[in-house]
């Protein structure tokens, strides 16, 4: 399973965002060149993909290469004749997709949250049901969540002092930059809210990937790993509640090593390998969650996450012959393997 922000996937002679932001033939044929390779060498068997612009396009490469089921819920934004903005999600299988639906909030939860009546996810969220060897049913939703580029934005006034226009500004970033946050939460909330409403009737095992814009500890999104409740009946509240609970495909990699002698020797040297890079800094914004049917320590599981990949040679060590037309996310790629 892998998460895949494919960075402006939008064939020639289309433009996203700006008028001049268009790929030459030359250079959308290194991009798909690019995705192609990492598919051959990898070979993950589904998908989940971030700002496609190109559906078609993305549909008959992923043909191609093996993979015969394809899903999006949505379709980009034309601004103008030829430039597009609000790239969709998508996600591709080898195995049977049987349903495919655009996530839809509840409306009066949303207000409760104090949430406009227009709220809307900033990206329509794609929940795919997979037919998968030996488990069935699995719910797979795949999400690109509100970015940190503020909601406010404010051109340069030349009337204003120097300093009026820094302080116009800051003031803006602060606020808009609050504003986004606010958006990525609220997201993160009311889809969870949805995949336990669908959890509660289907019974379907969960899996979520995608890009969240976000790490997972830092507060904003820690909601979508809760598992204990504040105020609850204590008598079976764990075994009805870990039903109902993600887990982060890092910890349940982690915590299968840690029950594996062989492996635990080398756990000393495994350490998370970030997925975005912005200047000096670095952060794991590209996240697989899994339900407990996916971990190891819960009696009735199916699988165990074996291995846990993510490739970044094309930020770390780019070479430019290579890797100039690749994406600015690293791809995060796991590996579930049946328990015995």
């Amino acid at each position: 399973m892998a998460t895949f922000n494919l960075f402006n996937y939008l064939e020639p002679p289309n433009a996203f965002y700006e008028f001049e932001r268009i790929y030459s033939a030359q250079q959308w044929a290194k991009k798909q060149r690019w995705i192609v390779d990492y598919l051959t060498e990898f070979q993950p068997d589904v998908i989940g993909f971030q700002e496609v612009f190109s559906i078609e396009s993305l549909k008959t490469l992923l043909h191609k290469a093996g993979y015969h089921y394809f899903a999006v819920v949505d379709e980009p934004q034309v601004i103008d004749e030829f430039i597009y903005k609000r790239p969709v999600v998508a996600i591709a299988s080898r195995f049977v997709i049987s349903e495919v639906a655009a996530v839809q909030h509840d409306a009066e939860l949303a207000h409760i949250m104090g949430l406009s009546a227009d709220f809307t996810f900033s990206r329509k969220v794609l929940r795919a049901t997979l037919i998968m060897p030996h488990i069935g049913d699995v719910d797979c939703y795949v999400v690109h969540f509100k970015s940190k580029r503020p909601l406010l934005e404010v051109e340069q006034n030349n009337q204003l002092a120097p300093e009026q226009n820094i302080i116009a500004h800051l003031k803006a970033d602060i606020a808009g930059g609050w504003g986004s946050t606010i958006q990525r939460g609220s997201e993160a909330t009311l889809l969870m809210l949805e995949m336990i409403k669908r959890r509660e009737d289907t019974q379907n095992p969960m899996l979520l990937m995608g890009d969240f814009n976000n790490n997972l500890i830092d507060g904003v999104l820690s909601h979508l790993l809760t598992d204990s409740l504040r105020f609850a009946p204590a008598f079976d509240s764990k075994s009805y509640l870990v039903k109902y609970c993600l887990n982060d495909a890092w910890d349940l990699f982690i915590k299968s090593q840690l029950s594996d002698p062989e492996q635990n020797q080398s756990l000393p040297e495994l350490k998370r390998t970030p997925t975005h890079y912005f200047g000096a800094s670095s952060s794991v914004l590209d996240y697989i969650l899994l339900s407990c049917e996916f971990d190891a320590s819960y009696d009735d599981s199916f699988y165990e996450v074996s291995d846990y990949h993510t490739y970044d040679r094309h930020l770390i060590n780019p070479e430019f012959e290579r890797d100039d037309q690749s994406t600015d996310h690293g791809v995060v790629m796991i590996t579930l393997t049946l328990r015995c």
